[in-house]
């Protein structure tokens, strides 16, 4: 019998122009950090992951830095680390912990496309629990700043998680799926894909756009919406979940845009940074009819028996959505930074 081939060194297929990898909050986090710089796997008590607050810093930490494997990767990793048994066994465990805290904040949650959808289609009346609402009638440029740099950890990736769905659906699915993809990724011009104008936007508020910098300022509430992502588009099984997930995503996104818009114009915050959000209220007013009517509505004529897994994606999307705005409405409510360490001021 030929002998296996020895694996790479942790330098000999590293990534370079990857995110740095940043330095972990809790000994699971440290344990993958650990690993993906010496190369070795990771080192941790099985009993750390069964005790892991499903919603803390440590383990949505590490489920991410796993996760990004599967994108860009880390400056100085190993490429190969992204099919590496023991990180995918202790990220199976760490998903296994945070689906099961989604699943009982959930269980009486809406278990049809009709149920879980309706609520969103009807603009409510009180706003006072909208974020969007917030920024848009009271928001500072400081809280500006600091919301895109959370979620540039999402808008910098926009589209990616999701694309893993498409070979995972057929016929009208599968092909508005794709067409609302394509828009998302420019239309075949590189200087449209969403992804860029959200960089853009970094610039304008006097940020760093480059990807995964504000990692490190990231607390577990935000990271939670953006795991959530990779966790359905990372398995066939979840496929209906994402789904769900990708079609609560634009049936919020209109309203939502046009409000951020209008705060991103009162607090002067550039050209750019207006029109990323000018750009999304038009076209995920379109995006919303599409997926609901097609991508749903193809999923569910192939497979009737994804219904309730399209439903809990909607409704994992909008309780992990509500956590991240109590977080940073709690912080500015304080006059504090949402951030886990505050921004440097914006320069004049």
């Amino acid at each position: 019998m030929t002998p296996p081939s020895p694996s790479p060194s942790p330098s000999a297929t590293a990534t370079a122009a990857g995110p740095r990898l940043v330095e972990g909050r809790g000994e699971l986090s440290r344990a993958v950090t650990k690993a993906l710089r010496s190369g070795d796997r990771p080192a941790y008590a099985t009993a750390s992951v069964l005790k892991a607050d499903p919603w803390g810093e440590d383990l949505q930490l590490a489920l991410y830095l796993l996760y990004e494997l599967h994108y860009r990767g880390f400056d100085g990793v190993d490429d190969e680390r992204e099919w590496d048994p023991e990180l995918l066994r202790l990220r199976q465990a760490l998903e296994t912990r945070f689906l099961h805290a989604l699943h009982t904040e959930l269980s009486r949650a809406p278990r049809s496309v009709e149920e879980a959808f309706d609520p969103l289609l009807v603009e409510p009346v009180d706003l006072s629990g909208s974020l969007s609402h917030r920024l848009e009638t009271r928001g500072e440029l400081w809280q500006l700043r600091e919301y895109a740099a959370l979620r540039s950890l999402y808008h910098l990736k926009e589209a990616d998680p999701h694309l893993w769905v498409v070979p995972r659906l057929t016929g009208r699915a599968k092909a508005a799926m794709a067409a609302i993809e394509y828009d998302e990724f420019g239309a075949g011009r590189a200087d449209r894909i969403h992804a860029k104008l959200f960089a853009d936007l970094m610039v304008d508020l006097d940020l760093d756009p480059a990807y995964g910098h504000y990692l490190d300022r990231a607390p577990a509430p935000l990271l939670a919406t953006v795991n959530l992502m990779s966790l359905f588009g990372l398995h066939r099984a979840r496929r209906g979940a994402l789904v769900g997930h990708f079609a609560c995503v634009e049936v919020t996104s209109s309203p939502g845009s046009r409000r951020l818009a209008k705060a991103m114009r009162r607090c002067g915050a550039g050209p750019a940074a207006e029109h990323f959000y000018a750009e999304h209220v038009e076209a995920d007013a379109v995006h919303e009819q599409v997926v609901r009517h097609e991508v749903i509505g193809g999923l569910l004529a192939e497979e009737p028996g994804i219904e309730a897994d399209i439903a809990f994606g909607c409704a994992a999307t909008v309780l992990l959505e509500d956590r991240l705005a109590t977080h940073l409405c709690r912080a500015w409510d304080q006059g504090l930074s949402a951030l886990r360490s505050p921004l440097p001021q914006a320069q004049p």
